[in-house]
């Protein structure tokens, strides 16, 4: 079983967002084994927790590898959301119907110039991700919310639960120096190649995923519940400007 497992692994493509035919519905830790610097895990390897290097490990490739196969539901709250290729596969997931969909931002973060850059694009793609539900009777829920804990200190979280299934947390933000991504196919290293200490782990422990799913889905209506009052706010901001203007023009008249 391991050894078909293991072959399992070397035979898979990493992003698979464009072929339906894939899913995490039998995935194994061991098909992640590939992209370690040993190609291998120990004999003694937990079977439902494993955790991966930046620096040494492929954890870009680690994480499209997850993430383009998704085909139910993600739920996920990121720091640092910075990487061109992750992004667009959320983008397409995000455009899937049969797919639930909630992403978490940390407002501080959002507001930086590549992530900027990166959430503009994807408003033009679909505005109605942003902070507002999508949901008609026979679609699930896709949305994007911005935001800060329930104190309003940063949303620190960095982590995902795909399909019910599989787990990601760790340290890692996304990013070309947060990942460690690979500028030398198949090894650190190589022009250029920049690399944080980072850890990613990827859990199918089912307790582990079960409370945290709960957890990023109440970090996303926290993250909701602020950007409804700031929209609040800023309308009855606008509604006051409106008038002050309309009580400007009519005393010019009089």
């Amino acid at each position: 079983m391991l050894e078909a497992a293991a072959i399992k692994s070397k035979k898979a493509a990493a992003n698979v967002i464009n072929d339906p035919t894939q899913s995490l519905q039998t995935f194994d830790l061991l098909e992640l084994q590939q992209y370690t610097q040993e190609r291998v895990y120990s004999t003694t390897a937990s079977k439902d927790f494993h955790l991966f290097y930046v620096g040494r490990d492929d954890v870009h490739t680690i994480l499209k590898y997850v993430l383009s196969r998704v085909s139910i539901s993600l739920y996920l709250n990121m720091f640092g959301y910075d990487d061109d290729e992750l992004n667009d596969i959320l983008m397409k997931l995000a455009l899937d119907p049969t797919v639930t969909m909630l992403i978490t931002l940390d407002k501080s973060q959002a507001s930086g110039k590549h992530e900027k850059a990166l959430l503009d694009l994807d408003r033009k793609k679909n505005l109605a991700l942003f902070n507002t539900h999508v949901a008609e009777l026979d679609t699930p829920v896709r949305e994007i919310a911005i935001g800060q804990s329930s104190t309003h200190q940063i949303s620190h979280t960095k982590g995902f639960v795909a399909d019910g299934k599989v787990a990601g947390e760790g340290s890692t933000n996304w990013s070309a120096s947060g990942e460690g991504r690979f500028v030398t196919p198949g090894k650190a290293g190589g022009p250029g190649y920049k690399a944080q200490n980072n850890t990613q782990s990827i859990i199918t422990d089912p307790d582990t995923i079960s409370r945290f799913s709960a957890e990023l889905v109440a970090e996303h209506m926290i993250a909701q519940k602020q950007s409804a009052t700031e929209k609040q706010k800023s309308g009855s901001s606008e509604v006051a400007s409106q008038s002050r203007r309309r009580g400007r023009r009519g005393s010019a008249r009089s």
